[in-house]
């Protein structure tokens, strides 16, 4: 594995730690309200915090709020590094039914079984009738049906059907991208004007038209309307880089991003300021000014930019040595990320009456859920090899039969 690749592979890991520490922590923000969010109201904004506790710690805010920006395009940056290889490794067809295996299969599994068991919290802590019958009835009188945090992962799938598309309509457009590239790729200063122009007119008018809060959902899909086509262009942003090749350009370990890894640092904490200044001018505040709008949306995407290509320069500085347990953490990452949120509402919900200070509860349901679906994962990716190991077998089995009994005939003759 090269350099670049390893550094990435570790950044995967990391990220899903991130993730969920950010999930674990949401339900003592100091920025929510006194009761728990009514089950069958709209906007139905228990989706993102289930369980509301009465510890709150405003550290909480600061931290969600900076992930909040830049960590969900940073995946899907991370998602499209590695989708022109494998496009041209497989073509667009074997493409497409690899990812809808890996992606859609579990994605429709755990929205379907998995996503009802981990909102009950949700509904039994305003519930008249925290039972189970009369849960099932609130939630099929939904007029949707949620996914929780899976829709990254039906995003995800969509954005991968465009690119097996585009791959198969214009077969050479990686090529064309890669040429794109190579002017960029040594000046990280360039790219990240080029995103953030480019960021700022598929997000800024959305935002400004639905308001950089306001969420959908169409049935087992949901999504914030004014993110779409920003994760769009943070997914082919990463698909560039990636046709132009690892170990080199943006994403080499020893290139102009990775060496001025503490002025992008510095980048992403000025970017962070310039967007929540204006943006907490918005919070409460009813309609803002037009221009607080606009400035705030400015702001998102520069800071979103600029943290992206901070965590790329700290990962390809720093973590370029392989290291067990980020490589445990790597492998068990998509594992991971399909069945944690059913922990993390769990433990929320069974830490709720305890007489703790918020920071020790969010301790407990992190340190609980990074355990708990960590050994889960990895079981279940045992199970798994154990079944593919025993297919194997059994197929072998089955060959070097078929192929003794014509030596036997043969040596019988």
């Amino acid at each position: 594995m090269s350099r670049s690749s390893l550094a990435l592979s570790n950044l995967r890991g990391i990220v899903i730690v991130i993730v969920l520490a950010f999930h674990s922590v949401l339900a003592y923000l100091a920025s929510l309200p006194a009761a728990p969010y009514a089950f069958d109201l709209p906007p139905y904004r228990w989706q993102a915090t289930p369980i509301i506790d009465p510890h709150r710690w405003f550290g909480f805010d600061l931290f969600c709020a900076w992930q909040d920006v830049s960590l969900m395009a940073l995946m899907f940056l991370l998602s499209g590094i590695f989708v022109p290889a494998s496009l041209r490794r497989k073509g667009s067809w074997v493409f497409l039914s690899d990812r809808f295996v890996r992606i859609g299969v579990p994605l429709a599994f755990v929205v379907a079984f998995i996503m009802p068991i981990a909102y009950y919290p949700a509904y039994s802590v305003s519930a008249a009738d925290p039972g189970l019958e009369a849960f099932w009835r609130h939630w099929l009188a939904l007029p949707f049906w949620s996914p929780g945090p899976q829709w990254f992962l039906w995003m995800l799938l969509a954005l991968n059907v465009i690119a097996a598309g585009v791959h198969r309509l214009a077969p050479t457009w990686h090529e064309r991208l890669s040429r794109q590239m190579t002017e960029l790729g040594d000046r990280p200063v360039r790219f990240f004007l080029v995103l953030a122009g480019i960021s700022a007119l598929a997000y800024i008018p959305l935002a400004l038209a639905y308001t950089p809060w306001a969420w959908t959902n169409v049935g087992p899909f949901s999504f914030q309307l004014c993110r779409p086509l920003h994760y769009l262009v943070y997914f082919f942003a990463g698909y560039m880089i990636g046709a132009h090749g690892l170990d080199r350009g943006l994403i080499a370990c020893d290139g102009p991003l990775a060496r001025h890894w503490r002025g992008w640092l510095v980048a992403a904490l000025i970017g962070f300021v310039l967007w929540a200044l204006p943006t907490s001018q918005m919070l409460g505040a009813g309609d803002a000014p037009l221009l607080v709008q606009f400035a705030s949306g400015l702001g998102y995407v520069v800071a979103c930019a600029a943290g992206c290509l901070c965590f790329l320069a700290l990962c390809l500085r720093w973590t370029q040595a392989r290291v067990r347990l980020l490589d445990s953490l790597s492998d068990n990452a998509y594992n991971m990320y399909l069945i944690h949120y059913v922990f993390v509402v769990w433990l929320q919900f069974a830490v709720l009456p305890l007489a703790l200070f918020a920071i020790g509860k969010a301790a407990i349901v992190f340190a609980g859920t990074l355990a708990a679906s960590w050994a889960v994962s990895v079981a279940l990716g045992n199970a798994l090899a154990s079944q593919q190991v025993a297919q194997v077998k059994r197929w072998l089995g089955a060959s070097f039969s078929g192929l003794k009994a014509p030596a036997m005939i043969k040596q019988d003759d």
